[in-house]
């Protein structure tokens, strides 16, 4: 008898691997925005500061 879907176990691995890679992607993106945010965050209280002083 045959497999019903053949290569089964070879696209759910390849899942897997997609998953885990989007997932650390989603970490760096993270990682990236919060860098962005804090770089922002520094921008304006300096000028603040520059301007109130």
């Amino acid at each position: 008898m045959a497999d019903p879907q053949p290569g089964t176990g070879e696209r759910r691995q390849s899942e897997q691997e997609r998953r885990a890679y989007y997932r650390s992607k989603r970490g760096k993106n993270l990682a990236v925005l919060a860098a962005l945010v804090g770089f922002a965050v520094l921008v304006y209280l300096v000028s603040i500061v520059r301007m109130g002083g």
